[in-house]
C-alpha cells in the first residue's frame, strides 16, 4: 500500500476563524524524523491566539497550525538520523534553537533569539496529521507512557524549569498561585522533587480539589480568604502561575525573607511590584520562559509514576475537531483542565 502524500491540517486564519485543509506531508530532512501525531493538548496560548489572533508581538498574519503539546509515532527518518527508528513513540519538543549562539552553547537554548517555536507565528504546530522536526528534539517515550501522558510532557517541562530556576531544595515549602494545568503540574513536580509543604492558591474550588490530588498539602481559596494575611511569610518558594497584578503582590507577602519567586504565568508588559517589601526581604525573582533540557526529566517522572498526569485530561475531542475543542476550552475554564485532541 502506497504511503499517503497529503494530510489534513487545521489552520487558524485569524481571530475566531479556522479552516481544515489538505496539504502535502512534509519530507524529513537528513537529521529529522517525520512524526504521525497521536495526541495534542490545548494550551492557554492556543486559546489566546484563537480569541485575539496574536500574543504580544506574535501576530497571525498568515494561516497557522496551532498546538505544541504533542505526542506521536515516528513514521519516517532522515538518512542521517542516528537514534530513532520507525515505530518509536516520541514527545516532540517544539522549540528548535539555532544551536550555535551563546545561549545555545551555554545550555540555555530557550533564550536563543533564533528559536523556531512550532505553533508560534510563522511556524506550524501539531494540529495536523504529520510533522517533521529534528531528531534531537523528538524525545522517545517508554512503552508504558501513553500518548495522552506524552502530550503532557511539554507543560510538565515548564513546571520543572520553574523549580530549577528557583533552586528548590528538598523539604522547602512552596506556594503555587493558580491551579490551572501549569500550576497543577508545578505542584506535582515540586512534590516529586522533594518539596515540603505545598500550598495551592486559586479562586475555583474544583481546581483546588485537583491541587490536592496532584500533591498540595493545603489549599487556599482566594475568593474567601485574604491571601497576603493568611499566608504571610509562609513559603520558601512561590511559583506564580497567573502573574496578574494581584498575584505579583501576593507573592512578596507569601515568601519568607530570603525567599525566591518564579513568574511562570505570562504577565502583562508592565507589572506592579511592591518594591520595598521585595528589597527588605532580599527576595530573588526570576522569569520563566519555556524550558531547556527538561523533557527527559519530565518523561522520567511520568515513566516512574512519580507524576501522574492522567487526572488532568478532563475532555477529549477527535481530530480534526480542533475548532470545537478550543472553543470548548475557552468557555469552560472552570471545568476543563487539559482538553486533548486525539488522532485516530
Amino acid at each position: 500500500m502506497a504511503a499517503p502524500e497529503t494530510m489534513r491540517a487545521v489552520y487558524l486564519e485569524g481571530a475566531g476563524r479556522f479552516a481544515l485543509k489538505e496539504v502535502p506531508i512534509p519530507e524529513p530532512g537528513p537529521r529529522e524524523v517525520l512524526v504521525a501525531v497521536k495526541a495534542c493538548g490545548i494550551c492557554g496560548s492556543d486559546i489566546h491566539f484563537y480569541e485575539h489572533g496574536r500574543i504580544g508581538d506574535f501576530i497571525v498574519r498568515e494561516p497557522l497550525v496551532l498546538g505544541h503539546e504533542a505526542a506521536g509515532e515516528v513514521v519516517a527518518v532522515g538518512r542521517e538520523a542516528r537514534d530513532l527508528r520507525v515505530g518509536d513513540r516520541v514527545a516532540p519538543e517544539p522549540g528548535i534553537p539555532c544551536g550555535h549562539c551563546r545561549h545555545c552553547l551555554g545550555g540555555r537554548y530557550n533564550l536563543c533569539q533564533g528559536v523556531v517555536f512550532m505553533s508560534a507565528p510563522p511556524h506550524d504546530g501539531f494540529f495536523r496529521e504529520y510533522a517533521a522536526l529534528p531528531e534531537d528534539f523528538a524525545h522517545k517515550l517508554p512503552d508504558h507512557v501513553s500518548d495522552e501522558a506524552g502530550a503532557t510532557v511539554e507543560p510538565l517541562a515548564v513546571g520543572l524549569q520553574a523549580i530549577a530556576l528557583v533552586g528548590l531544595e528538598p523539604g522547602q515549602s512552596v506556594a503555587v498561585l493558580g491551579a490551572g494545568p501549569i500550576g497543577l503540574l508545578a505542584i506535582a513536580a515540586a512534590r516529586a522533587l522533594g518539596a515540603g509543604e505545598i500550598t495551592a492558591v486559586d479562586l475555583v474550588p474544583a481546581r483546588l480539589d485537583f491541587a490536592r490530588r496532584m500533591g498540595a498539602s493545603q489549599v487556599c481559596n482566594a475568593a474567601e480568604r485574604d491571601v497576603p494575611k493568611a499566608l504571610a511569610d509562609s513559603a520558601d518558594v512561590v511559583l506564580d502561575c497567573v502573574a496578574v497584578d494581584e498575584t505579583v503582590v501576593q507573592a512578596f507577602h507569601i515568601i519568607r525573607p530570603g525567599g525566591r519567586v518564579a513568574w511562570v504565568g505570562m504577565a502583562a508588559e508592565v507589572a506592579r511590584v511592591p518594591f520595598q517589601m521585595f528589597q527588605a526581604k532580599e527576595a530573588l525573582v526570576t522569569g520563566v520562559f519555556r524550558y531547556a533540557n527538561r523533557f527527559k526529566a519530565a518523561i522520567g517522572l511520568l515513566a516512574s509514576g512519580k507524576v501522574d498526569t492522567g487526572p488532568l485530561v478532563t475532555h477529549r475531542f477527535p481530530f480534526p475537531d480542533v475548532a470545537e475543542a478550543i472553543e470548548f476550552a475557552a468557555r469552560s475554564r472552570e471545568v476543563a483542565l487539559k482538553t486533548m485532541v486525539i488522532f485516530e
